[in-house]
């Protein structure tokens, strides 16, 4: 039986965010999650490739990394072997540049062919993810380009890199990634925890790659509404940063049909490093390659993907607020874009993506997306756009969000759910702003909170102070303004006042001062001084009092 740590999920949560310790002196939390991410990774390629050694050459299951490392070292040459291994994993990591050969380096038990001790330099881990980067498999190109090795960051020279990267992989060497004992989502929800918390510590850089689960949750939910998928589904997210938006339909599709194998992702990300952790993130999920195509890309400036190829069942998003974007005259032309007559600003794409996303959307589909509450409202270009959708009936709901729901920014948001198959334009408006929860710095959705809106907008029925269901000429009347307040009144009128017990109280609170200002002439004549000055005061004061009483 493996001798490495099997551990419950939030305890396998500690102990990989304890491992960031070595690093949080040195770094701010969003460049040192690229050396802890990268390294558990890399730590789960390894550990499961070496399992698989000790099954195909032993026919066991039970045995140990280290056992499993012993088996690999003496048989890696076989060339039957690194065929079984590169069909089944894509990637051959050679035994002294998997985890555990590395690990015992670290620890001083490593040992070179002739016997020597092997100690570890940077450039062994280095040459470890170079194994795994330069497969034939496009899956694993570039992935750990984040992971700097040799930067300044990690110690002034080579030996304090080694000793700080050391340090990281001891504090996870013994804990178990591949059989973990809860469930095959295990590893996965751990690394979605890291995630969290590294975005919990960057502050407004966490915008860049996260979502907070409820959100996502609220967002994947809205679009499983009333749809069934028995055969497959598609789903997009244009501007999927860590990917954890999109792998919330792997947890809550099975609701629908029971067939997460079933679902095929999409995602497109601009940056590098949060690519980069998309992928890794899709893998520890158990995202099958064929099952996902993830692109790095400018979402707005290259349409992506070809309409010919696929079309959505459903797209979510929660793209960054009112960013600029080039808005050039020749986008007039994109089929994104042309059937609206006019472009987004440059000062603010939110519309861009709306429209981009809607563009890929099934005609069965449904899209949901975060945006600022300006694009209910603001005019120009934007009021066009949003006149247009409307009298298309494309929109079908807008859901106002708590304020401080999001690392990245304090601000409200709204979500606008959209569809091309609605047989009329009524729009189902949701003020959701005051169901959450007040955490120490964030305010989180409650289950009981995402769970009304859902039933809410299924059920597309008036809620008091809640809801509202608007005709189109109701939407027309106000100008095409979808700002919530407009259509769900949330006033709670002050309760009446009863003006008797007003007075009863005034008079009694009279009485009370009355009396203590009679107790306090009485106490101050009780007073005695041998200074006359002072003495004349205290009669002033008293003779002040008592006129007051008398009045």
């Amino acid at each position: 039986m493996s001798e490495e740590k099997v551990l419950t999920k939030k305890e396998l949560e500690s102990a990989l965010f304890s491992a960031a310790d070595a690093l949080r002196s040195k770094m701010d939390a969003n460049e040192y999650k690229n050396y802890l991410l990268g390294i558990i990774f890399y730590k789960y390629l390894s550990d499961k490739m070496l399992y698989h050694v000790g099954e195909v050459l032993e026919g066991r299951r039970d045995l140990s990394l280290e056992e499993n490392q012993k088996i690999y070292e003496e048989k890696f040459d076989t060339e039957d072997l690194q065929d079984d291994i590169k069909t089944t994993f894509s990637y051959t990591i050679s035994p002294e540049h998997t985890f555990t050969y590395i690990l015992n380096e670290i620890n001083g038990t490593a040992r070179t062919k002739d016997g020597k001790i092997k100690t570890f330099q940077i450039s062994d881990l280095a040459d470890a993810f170079n194994d795994i980067e330069s497969t034939k498999d496009s899956d694993f190109e570039g992935l750990f380009a984040d992971v700097q090795l040799y930067s300044p960051r990690l110690g002034t020279n080579a030996q304090k890199q080694a000793d700080t990267i050391a340090n990281v992989i001891k504090a996870i060497g013994d804990l178990e990634l591949v059989n973990q004992v809860d469930n095959k989502d295990t590893l996965g929800d751990a690394y979605e925890y890291l995630i969290k918390q590294f975005a919990s510590e960057s502050g407004k850089k966490a915008g860049e790659f996260y979502t907070p689960q409820e959100v996502s949750e609220l967002l994947t939910k809205l679009t499983l509404v009333d749809k069934n998928y028995p055969e497959e589904m598609t789903v997009y997210d244009p501007a999927m940063g860590s990917g954890s938006l999109l792998l919330k339909f792997k947890k809550y599709i099975k609701l629908a049909n029971g067939q997460a194998d079933k679902i095929f992702y999409y995602g497109q990300e601009i940056n590098m490093s949060t690519y980069n952790l998309a992928r890794m993130n899709m893998i520890l999920h158990g995202v099958d390659s064929s099952n996902q195509e993830l692109r790095r890309g400018d979402t707005l400036d290259e349409d992506w993907p070809p309409v010919s190829k696929t079309m959505f069942d459903a797209v979510v998003m929660n793209p960054p607020y009112s960013l600029k974007w080039s808005a050039n005259k020749g986008f007039l032309q994109d089929p994104r874009f042309s059937p609206y007559g006019v472009l987004p600003p440059k000062s603010k794409a939110d519309y861009a993506f709306l429209l981009h996303g809607f563009y890929h959307l099934k005609n069965t589909g449904t899209m949901a997306i975060v945006l600022p509450h300006g694009v209910l409202f603001r005019g120009a270009a934007e009021g066009k756009i949003r006149k247009k959708l409307l009298e298309n009936g494309s929109i079908d709901a807008v859901i106002g969000l708590p304020s401080n729901l999001f690392y990245s920014t304090s601000i409200p948001t709204v979500i606008v759910v959209l569809k091309k198959d609605k047989t009329d334009r009524s729009v189902m408006f949701i003020d959701a702003s005051k169901g959450f929860e007040k955490k120490k710095n964030q305010n989180e959705l409650r289950e009981e909170d995402i769970q009304k809106i859902l039933d809410t907008y299924e059920k597309r029925e008036d809620v008091e102070r809640y809801a509202h269901l608007a005709k189109f000429d109701e939407i027309e009347e106000n100008d095409f303004n979808l700002n919530i307040p407009r259509y769900v009144d949330t006033f709670v009128p002050e309760p009446p006042v009863d003006l008797k017990k007003v007075a009863t109280d005034l008079h009694e609170t009279n009485v009370e001062i009355e009396k203590n200002q009679r107790e306090l002439v009485g106490m101050l004549k009780e007073l005695t001084s041998d200074d006359t000055e002072i003495m004349d005061g205290l009669d002033a004061i008293i003779k002040e009092l008592e006129a007051e009483l008398h009045e």
